[in-house]
């Protein structure tokens, strides 16, 4: 009786205290299985007494590569019954994890993280951490190469990754381990050419890439070869230190020792016993220059590489008015990615001499190219010829900015003639001065006067069109014509409200996502939530769209220049910040809540 009192008593404390307890935090790391250099760890953050996830500070991890590896919520409710008396305590927990990796071995100390929650700080113990040195293999190689180690900021610069594994080695968990694909210094970007046979694979994080798998030779030996690439853009000059790659892999080293006289009984036969090795390739080192700020051409907007640029045009004969279909066609350089749509509205010969809608198709990538499509129109038959169309960039070759452009296209634009009746009555003899009209062989309305041309035209009454040939021949074809424009009814009904609903709910649901992407710090969630919100509330297609696209947009839907200068700058300084830009207002209190109420503004005024 005693023993169960006290066990009340206790268990009513440690609800008490429960309910008392202020949050606390701290960090962990499973160190109940060997931890070898170059090989991902988890670091988990433990934020007690509280559900939703802080505002981490990563600095201190920074010499670690973090990835950020996603929450749990380990809360949960236990019941007990005690003498009929049922007793509840809620444990509320948060687990945030993410992976590291240290690249020597030894004894490291993880230093304390601090975590912001509700606006206290919360700072963690450190944790340390035994990494073993992991052991080296003769059946393994890594070769990784950068095409231009000495480069230009936003150059773009191909990184060939090859894994060498001997055709007799017994692999598996390999683990890929590429700093330079992880630095918030660099844009990283699949190649525009592809391989048929690759395969997308998950490399680092939420990195993927197109592997190739086959066979290779290598120091005068056979091997079966791994292989991708990766475009890297610094968006930093300097001497950027980019680590060294490794990969981890566990292969099988021998035949695992049998411990008792069951495993002679073993189904499977001998099981491999495998160790841990790590395979690294020379530390990747990019000398990145600055762009020179001389010579700087006012159309530039940060094109590095070499480019060239064609325009045509179809028809080039046409009347006030008419559309034309304007191509322009960059090429040069391999990776096009970068290339921006022209600015045509900025060519005032084109703005005076022809209508430009705002509305703009994607550009296309066609053997090589990057192609433009646009369709303007001439306001005037004094119009002889669409102009020059401008390309800026920067040339590492030569070191200086050069200017392309495209060649005069010479058009003929012929008045546009308003259709009378008189027109429309001409007789063949007056074709000649009716040069607008299609003459045919008795000119258009041409009048006769024989009744000869007069046939008996009576209907020979419904026998005729029930009867089984003439039925067939008009039943059949009205039934389909039926049939196919109420499938196509019901399919415009549906998806047409399927696109007023997503157009309703767009703001609601940025915001939501907005706020979960400040919450936890994701930059690439958060600029994702800023496009899809444009694509679902303007109906476009979220991956085309840039900061200027949103801007043009905004303003078409609105008219309000305010707006769309604010969604520009909002989406434009999230940008910078994915790339490496520091800037300590993104993803603040006060940016969300102007987040928000732009996104509301938008809303507002661009109707339901």
């Amino acid at each position: 009786m005693v023993s169960s009192l006290l066990l009340q008593i206790a268990i009513l404390a440690n609800m008490a205290g429960g309910l008392g307890d202020q949050i606390s935090v701290y960090a962990q790391v499973d160190q109940s299985r060997h931890i070898y250099a170059g090989q991902r760890f988890t670091y988990q953050i433990v934020i007690e007494g509280y559900n939703q996830p802080g505002q981490v500070h990563l600095t201190p991890l920074q010499r670690f590569q973090p990835i950020a590896m996603g929450n749990h919520d380990m809360s949960q409710t236990m019941v007990q019954i005690i003498n009929g008396r049922t007793y509840q305590q809620t444990v509320v927990r948060l687990v945030m994890n993410y992976s590291l990796v240290a690249n020597e071995p030894g004894m490291i100390t993880i230093d304390p993280v601090t975590v912001t929650i509700e606006g206290k700080v919360y700072r963690t113990n450190p944790v340390q951490v035994n990494i073993l040195a992991p052991g080296t293999t003769d059946k393994l190689e890594l070769d990784v190469q950068i095409s231009e180690p000495n480069c230009y900021v936003g150059q773009a610069i191909l990184l060939t990754f090859r894994l060498y594994i001997a055709p007799d080695a017994d692999i598996r968990g390999l683990e890929f381990n590429i700093p330079a694909l992880l630095d918030q210094r660099l844009v990283i970007d699949d190649p525009p050419e592809i391989p048929s046979d690759a395969r997308q694979v998950r490399i680092v994080g939420n990195l993927t890439a197109f592997v190739r798998q086959g066979r290779a030779q290598y120091k005068g030996k056979a091997w079966n070869c791994l292989e991708f690439r990766k475009i890297l853009l610094s968006q930093q000059a300097g001497r950027l230190d980019l680590g060294r790659p490794s990969v981890a892999a566990s292969l099988a080293v021998g035949i695992e020792q049998r411990r008792s006289l069951f495993d002679a009984f073993d189904l499977f036969g001998p099981r491999a016993r495998y160790e841990q090795f790590v395979v690294s390739a020379d530390p990747i080192v990019l000398n990145v220059s600055p762009l020179p700020q001389s010579g700087r051409p006012a159309g530039f907007y940060g094109l590095v590489g070499r480019y060239t640029i064609t325009a045509s045009a179809k028809p080039t004969e046409v009347y006030v008015g008419d559309p034309i279909t304007l191509t322009i066609t960059v090429a040069g350089d391999p990776y096009l990615a970068p290339v921006r749509w022209p600015e045509l509205e900025q060519i005032p010969e084109l703005v005076q001499n022809f209508k430009i809608p705002t509305e703009r198709a994607s550009p296309n990538i066609v053997n090589g190219q990057k192609v433009f499509t646009q369709t303007i129109r001439a306001v005037s038959d004094q119009v002889s010829r669409i102009p020059p169309i401008d390309l800026v960039y920067f040339d590492p070759g030569s070191g200086r900015y050069v200017t392309a452009q495209t060649e005069p296209i010479p058009i003929k634009v012929l008045p546009t003639r308003v259709l009378t009746g008189k027109d429309a009555g001409a007789r063949p003899e007056d074709v000649g001065q009716v040069s607008q009209i299609e003459a045919i062989r008795q000119g258009l309305a041409a009048n006769y006067d024989d009744l000869g041309i007069l046939h008996n035209q009576a209907p020979a009454g419904v026998a005729a069109f029930v009867s089984p040939l003439p039925l067939a021949t008009w039943a059949g074809p009205l039934a389909i014509l039926v049939s196919s424009l109420l499938i196509k009814i019901t399919f415009q009904t549906r998806a047409s409200r399927q696109a007023l609903r997503r157009r309703r709910q767009a703001g609601g649901r940025a915001i939501k996502r907005l706020k979960i992407a400040a919450r936890t710090r994701d930059l690439d969630c958060a600029a994702d939530a800023l496009r899809d919100f444009i694509a679902d509330r303007f109906g476009r297609n979220p991956g085309a769209l840039t900061p200027i696209d949103c801007h043009q947009i905004i303003l078409a839907a609105t008219a309000d220049q305010g707006l769309a200068d604010g969604f520009q700058s909002l989406m434009g300084k999230l940008e910078e910040a994915r790339y490496g830009i520091a800037d300590p207002t993104v993803m603040s209190e006060q940016w969300l809540s102007g987040a928000v109420d732009l996104i509301r503004r938008i809303d507002k005024r661009s109707g339901r």
